[in-house]
């Protein structure tokens, strides 16, 4: 009893020292907001909370780039309706819930300012009220609700089913972020509160000082007194010398308080994953990853979801609304794991609005531009392809040194990085690696005038019918590198990879070159688009036990057998397995390695790359002319002309 009363003080002591870091690191980065100020405690707080509410607007500018989302500091998260609650409509779905306030109270525990506009007040208190209209049924109606079902009786009136379930869901995120030491406050508002200029006074004070307390202010509006349609407009507040957007539900009113407090982030999630072209469940739907409100208006609204007032157009219209105010914003499904916490990563989750018109240049615009490309260059003479790649490889022997200088740097930041030592070889660039890089451009230029429109075959159909076989271009291709200096990549981010991998109207075969995970995760994610891959290479060498190594070395036996029965793409007799390289083949630049046995095996260099096409040459046939006897099949094959 004695050793174990001393290893109980031992482990309360350890968790109360646990428990005192915990709260030490959230005081004090309470504290250090204010160790300037020679006020102390609520005095300063609310000195520096009287200093932004008298301080004038100043016209803020929201980030452009997904990447500077990371540097939000005050982020406004508005759960929906159908995020809050289960498919039922009855009751909240638990998992879903406690997995955002995990991510959001991870972001406050990191130092960011968090605030939640919720929903599902009215969804918690119909669980609660239907419970006690059960106790108003007949036995038999309570027994059977499938056949007898609830015709007849009345439903909860919303109001006051926000009533009953606004404090049980209160309750509910109280216990959920207490397990992570994070304070929570309700604040419940209505539509006037926004249009009186001293109740949204008020609202901006009270919610300053939670958020300097650290505090997680939850709000939502007071359904259970939500007064009827009133034009509250008329002759009342202006903002920001624009009149406030009409609040009709969760959406707007995220808007307006992320514009009070002006906030970094808006994040609105809901049961979609972002704005399409079109409603989902469509055809010819596209996903809209980036969207600028003033040029991306071609896109259809489709129906509000089951529960909630709001649906995407109310969405759109209020993330415009705080965009124009300095406000990112970022629409998302709320069903997918960690979407919070990889939107703040800025990583490419949901529709991400920027103002920034460049921005609007997506995926798909630079596949679309490389399909034109492709049309453009099947036109030219192999003349004119040769002078340009010719022109590309001078420019490598000319601007050598600035080439070699910034691969220096990328290689500064990618060892600070800790980039792995293989990823970091390939990363590296070298006077030699330079000069076979243009040397094989050169044997491209070379070879491309006997290369494309190469005639393959020549066939006589029938008088005056010639059919043509001749090679082309297989079209655009996808080439994904995994550590690469010597290309210059479009697209850099894994998301727009992904994107790209669906654009099989785009994009006619997919290359990765990198490690086989790359290439079977590749393979994986590729949607209708095929994928030049290529598996592990096996090398190995046996020798007998009991053989006689001199003896060994020096036979030497016909491998003719083994050459033709080893089944690979390479089969090396005597030499090192190192030559299987395009450059080393003489193919020029090689494209990949592939170990599939249909169109291209081994390495791929520009021959690797060709398809062909038939060209039939005649003078106003038809097939009625076989079928009547005017003509007849001679396929007469005709020599091809070097």
């Amino acid at each position: 009893m004695h050793h174990h009363s001393k290893l109980c003080l031992y482990v309360n002591a350890m968790l109360e020292n646990t428990l005192f870091r915990n709260s030490s690191k959230r005081a004090f980065r309470l504290c250090t907001r204010f160790v300037h100020n020679n006020r102390r405690g609520l005095a300063a707080i609310r000195s520096s909370i009287h200093q932004q509410l008298d301080k004038p607007e100043d016209p803020k500018r929201a980030f452009i780039y997904r990447n500077q989302l990371r540097d939000a500091r005050r982020i406004v998260v508005k759960l929906g309706s159908a995020v809050v609650t289960r498919e039922d409509q009855s009751g909240v779905a638990l998992g879903r819930l406690a997995s955002i306030v995990e991510q959001l109270s991870q972001l406050q525990n990191e130092g960011k300012e968090m605030l939640m506009v919720t929903s599902g007040a009215v969804a918690f208190g119909k669980q609660k009220l239907n419970a006690e209209m059960r106790m108003s049924m007949s036995m038999r109606e309570t027994l059977s609700p499938k056949e007898i079902g609830y015709q007849g009786i009345v439903r909860p009136e919303p109001r006051a089913a926000a009533a009953v379930g606004q404090s049980g869901l209160m309750a509910l995120y109280d216990v959920m972020f207490s397990q992570y030491g994070v304070n929570i406050a309700q604040v419940l508002v209505t539509k006037p509160d926004f249009y009186n200029t001293v109740s949204r006074h008020n609202l901006k004070s009270t919610v300053l000082e939670l958020l300097a307390l650290n505090i997680i202010p939850i709000v939502n509006t007071n359904d259970t007194v939500v007064p009827p349609e009133v034009d509250y407009t008329s002759g009342v507040a202006k903002y920001n010398e624009a009149a406030v957007m009409n609040i009709k539900d969760n959406d707007s009113l995220a808007a307006h308080l992320a514009a009070e407090v002006k906030a970094d982030l808006l994040i609105l999630m809901s049961d979609v994953d972002g704005i399409y072209t079109l409603p989902p469940s469509q055809d010819g739907a596209r996903f809209l990853y980036t969207y600028c409100p003033s040029l991306d208006g071609n896109i259809v609204f489709g129906e509000k979801s089951g529960v909630g007032l709001g649906g995407m157009e109310s969405k759109v219209r209020a993330a415009s609304w705080a965009l124009e105010r300095g406000i990112a914003v970022v629409i998302c499904n709320g069903t997918d794991e960690h979407a919070v916490s990889r939107i703040v990563q800025g990583r490419r989750i949901g529709t991400f609005f920027s103002d920034h018109k460049s921005l609007t240049v997506t995926v798909e615009t630079h596949a679309v531009n490389a399909r034109k490309g492709c049309r453009r260059l099947q036109e030219l003479s192999g003349e004119q392809r040769a002078e340009m790649i010719l022109h590309l490889a001078e420019l490598l022997q000319n601007r050598k040194e600035q080439i070699l200088q910034a691969n220096a740097k990328d290689l500064r930041i990618a060892e600070e990085s800790g980039l792995s030592g293989p990823l970091l070889s390939r990363l590296t660039l070298t006077p030699d690696k330079l000069n076979s890089l243009a040397d094989g451009l050169r044997q491209i230029a070379d070879a491309s005038h006997k290369v494309v429109n190469r005639l393959l075959k020549k066939i006589k159909i029938a008088d005056g019918m010639e059919l043509h076989q001749i090679t082309v271009p297989i079209g655009v291709l996808l080439v994904i590198f995994e550590s690469r200096p010597d290309c210059l990549p479009q697209v850099s981010t894994r998301e727009d990879v992904g994107e790209l991998l669906g654009m099989e109207d785009y994009i006619d075969l997919v290359i990765p070159r990198g490690s086989s995970q790359l290439v079977k995760e590749i393979q994986k994610q590729s949607r209708g688009i095929p994928v030049l891959g290529h598996s592990e290479g096996i090398c190995h060498v046996y020798v007998d036990e009991n053989v006689d190594p001199a003896m060994a070395m020096r036979i030497e036996k016909n491998a003719q057998k083994f050459l033709q029965g080893v089944d690979s793409a390479c089969v090396f007799h005597n030499s090192s397995t190192r030559f299987a390289d395009g450059y080393r083949y003489g193919l020029g630049a090689e494209v990949g390695i592939s170990t599939a046995r249909i169109h291209a095996r081994g390495p791929v260099g520009v021959e690797g790359l060709l398809t062909t096409k038939w060209v039939l040459y005649g003078s106003g046939n038809t097939v009625a002319d076989f079928n009547i006897g005017k003509l007849k099949y001679i396929h007469e094959l005709l020599p091809i002309e070097s």
